[in-house]
């Protein structure tokens, strides 16, 4: 019964959270455009909201990019560089440590303006307040992750996230066996990470997607207003006193420059 538990949980679970996420997120993208959005209330408490929010996505970002390199890098390569497996468990101990303890004082400032101004609980839904608490459990369940760590310096319990990792990315069967016999509270961690996955098309969580990179390459414009009447015909126009004219946007933008 308990190896059943454990492959469902670890073995089945995390094709489903995937899946939802993907394939959620496309159809949300695809057909309520107007929902992707994060909410933001920052008329309210501005100060506590800019220094929350700043802690906790610096935070939030290493500790991503730490799991994402440190789960999905082959063994072989960490191997080939000369990266030994119990300084690989230091440096994430303490680098994840440092990112944890910023992020948990963003995330707590962020959660104390929420949930005790009324005026921001007021204008708050249930599913802001649960992601935020869920976000702040997964966090104190990462740090708490620390202690258990500090007992296997040499780095083997790591190599066996990372063989689960990869062995579910790349479809190998019975992978979740690698952790089944991992401490309950690692099991935990992973479990909520994997459950956020799975709300993640339902939330506010999806701005994620909408990163403002793109904005590093667009193309500046201005636009002009000019007194003189426009000659063509096809720009809808109305006059204004002193000769000035209403030009349509649509005929003078080109479709891509148009918002």
């Amino acid at each position: 019964m308990v190896d059943y538990l454990n492959h469902a949980v670890f073995g089945w679970y995390p094709y489903l959270c995937l899946t939802v996420f993907i394939v959620g997120s496309l159809v949300r993208f695809d057909r309520e455009q107007y929902t992707w959005r994060s909410g933001s209330s920052q008329l309210l408490r501005r100060r506590q909201l800019m220094w929350g929010s700043n802690l906790f996505h610096v935070g939030i970002l290493i500790i991503f990019a730490g799991h994402l390199v440190g789960l999905l890098t082959p063994i072989w390569i960490f191997d080939m560089l000369g990266i030994s497996h119990g300084f690989k468990q230091m440096l994430a101990i303490v680098v994840g440590g440092v990112a944890g303890l910023i992020c948990l004082v963003g995330i707590a400032l962020l959660t104390h303006r929420r949930l005790l101004d009324p005026r921001i609980r007021r204008n708050s839904s249930f599913g802001d307040n649960a992601v935020l608490l869920i976000l702040f459990a997964q966090l104190l369940l990462g740090l708490a992750t620390i202690a258990v760590s500090l007992d296997h310096l040499d780095g083997h319990e790591m190599v066996k996230f990372m063989t689960w990792a990869q062995g579910i990315l790349t479809l190998q069967p019975g992978v979740s066996a690698a952790i089944a016999d991992v401490s309950p509270i690692f099991k935990l961690h992973i479990f909520l990470g994997m459950t956020i996955f799975l709300i993640f098309p339902f939330t506010r969580l999806v701005h994620i997607w909408s990163a403002p990179i793109w904005y590093l390459g667009r193309r500046g414009y201005q636009i002009v207003r000019s007194a003189r009447p426009a000659e063509d015909s096809s720009r809808r126009r109305s006059p204004l006193p002193g000769g000035t004219a209403r030009v349509d946007a649509k005929a003078v933008w080109p479709k891509e420059r148009r918002t």
